[in-house]
């Protein structure tokens, strides 16, 4: 739907988020779906602070109003690597606690084979411990496919964990289920005489060589009982945000369609490929970064006179269900007006004209509420204001 269709809007604007559960094709938006209902709150906050030590308190400080938490780990000074006990370990267990998914803002542009790498390996292994990141599909919509197969690998060999079992006992023959068993455990005993500096398998006295005890490990994979990877960092680790059960381990894509900073060069016919991007690709990709909602667009809407080759269906276009975010969201101080800009190109816009006018689903706020006074406070008056204006437009159009 373009923002010009006053008189048809298209049906997701209309819907509830706990309505819009039943059409969702990815796992994650219906879990982000749910959790904005549970908490009331349409809100993520862009973290964009300088070192690792203030990014962590202040997702422990604001996680109660958010439900998304945007981070750049790049521009964090401190950042902790360890897959276990570092930064975005750490970040997990504070989503968990307050009920958040975080969305790490990479805007991935290369060719297939190195976002695979940079996504799933590298220093950061992001996918590891963001739920959700972005990318930039100037390199083309081959890109987004790669990064949803890397997302598919990484995800079979995560339900099961490593369960190691030590036994310490003398081997006997009905223990070994074939030959070459048998074969290891001989040769175990040529080791044995050999260390011993016993020869012809028989010791000073005469009788005949053996092995009393062997230590066996063994290692099996079982289901594990919890979606969360590292099991336990803290006490804080184990809390779980109530009344809806952890985020499932589903990683999920934000196209990069529309910027807010002045004189940007992504044109109709850049976004109408992210449309196409996204349809093609809705078990990866949840959503769109974009300022306005994409959802039913058409190619006609954003670039009528572009010759792609391709049509869109009417039923295929009635069918998207994605989750839209828009960053540039700033209220002013209460008695003033809205500020326009940064001065360094960011265009601000308030919550309801994001929400209620350009339909986007979740606002994005940083400056406003890192610098305030009492960030908390700041965050929870974000929170009442961008779901007023999600309650408001659902009356507009209803």
């Amino acid at each position: 739907m373009s923002t010009s269709q006053e008189t048809q809007p298209h049906w997701s604007l209309k819907q509830s988020f706990a309505e819009r559960v039943e059409s969702s094709t990815h796992p994650l938006t219906s879990y982000l779906f749910r959790l904005m209902e549970v908490k009331q709150s349409n809100l993520c906050l862009s973290a964009d602070v300088e070192h690792a030590r203030d990014l962590l308190a202040l997702a422990d400080k604001v996680g109660p109003s958010i439900v998304v938490l945007k981070t750049h780990y790049d521009l964090i000074t401190g950042w902790d690597y360890h897959p276990h006990t570092g930064t975005g370990a750490k970040l997990a267990a504070l989503a968990r606690k307050h009920g958040f998914l975080i969305f790490e803002d990479r805007k991935f542009v290369d060719i297939g084979s190195t976002v695979q790498k940079q996504y799933t390996a590298g220093t950061a292994r992001i996918v590891e411990w963001a739920h959700i990141t972005n990318a930039d599909i100037h390199a083309g919509e081959a890109m987004v496919s790669a990064m949803a197969q890397a997302a598919q690998k990484w995800r079979e060999r995560i339900p099961y964990e490593v369960k190691t079992l030590v036994s310490v006992g003398t081997p006997v023959a009905d223990q070994f289920a074939d030959e070459e068993a048998e074969d290891q455990v001989e040769e175990l005993r040529k080791i044995v005489t050999r260390e011993s500096g016993i020869s012809s398998g028989k010791d000073t006295d005469g009788r005949k060589s053996s092995i009393v005890s062997i230590t066996t490990v063994t290692q099996t994979y079982e289901p594990a009982d919890s979606p969360r990877l590292v099991k336990t960092i803290s006490e804080d680790d184990e809390m779980v945000f109530p009344g809806i059960e952890e985020a499932p381990l589903d990683r999920g894509l934000l196209i990069l369609a529309q910027m807010s900073s002045k004189g940007c060069l992504m044109d109709g016919k850049y976004t109408w490929e992210c449309v196409k991007a996204a349809r093609k690709n809705k078990g990866f990709v949840m959503g769109y970064v974009a300022q306005q909602n994409l959802n039913g667009i058409t190619k006609e809407e954003l670039a009528p006179t572009y010759e792609d080759g391709e049509s869109a269906t009417e039923e295929e276009a009635q069918a998207d269900n994605f989750i839209h975010m828009t960053p540039g969201c700033k209220l002013p101080p209460p008695g003033e007006e809205a500020p326009q800009g940064d001065g360094l190109g960011q265009q601000y816009n308030t919550p309801d004209n994001l929400v209620n006018i350009k339909g986007t689903d979740i606002a994005i706020v940083g400056r406003g509420i890192i610098t305030a006074a009492d960030p908390p406070a700041e965050a929870e008056r974000y929170r009442r204001k961008a779901w007023k204006a999600y309650q408001d437009r659902r009356e507009r159009l209803a």
